[in-house]
């Protein structure tokens, strides 16, 4: 087992594949000696997204690095650009979604750096979630 990172590049990242596409963690435990962060680095294709869901034990931060999401806290939404942030809440349900016509980049910055529970729940089969966006 390599000794945590203190400095990480794309190369020394722990790749995630998710619907096609490469999620980039930088740091969390077990790549650095973070105990309290998380961080990955997304590209939501066009019309792609990260449907709603909740982190039971992480309050996460989404900012936008590129291009413009969708962002969802609860049942309230807003166009997020570049520079821009979203915030929520450990166990509140949120979403993120690209409804242009370009790529988007966020990071999600989670805390803690673990949990004892599950990571996310999946709630976008369940009401309301599975209709908000129809309406």
């Amino acid at each position: 087992m390599r000794p945590p990172l203190r400095f990480v590049t794309p190369a020394e990242a722990i790749k995630e594949e998710y619907k096609g596409r490469t999620n980039y963690w930088l740091s969390r435990p077990g790549l650095t000696e973070a105990k309290q962060l998380q961080l990955c680095q997304a590209t939501l294709p066009p019309g792609e997204g990260h449907n709603f869901h909740r982190h039971p034990e992480l309050e996460e931060v989404i900012y936008v690095l590129s291009g413009e999401v969708e962002q969802w806290v609860e049942k309230e939404f807003r166009l997020l650009e570049a520079g821009e942030v979203a915030h929520i809440p450990a166990g509140v349900v949120h979403a993120t979604f690209n409804s242009s016509k370009a790529d988007a980049v966020i990071l999600a910055i989670l805390s803690p750096g673990a949990s004892t529970g599950p990571f996310m729940v999946d709630v976008s089969g369940d009401a309301p979630w599975d209709q908000i966006r129809k309406r």
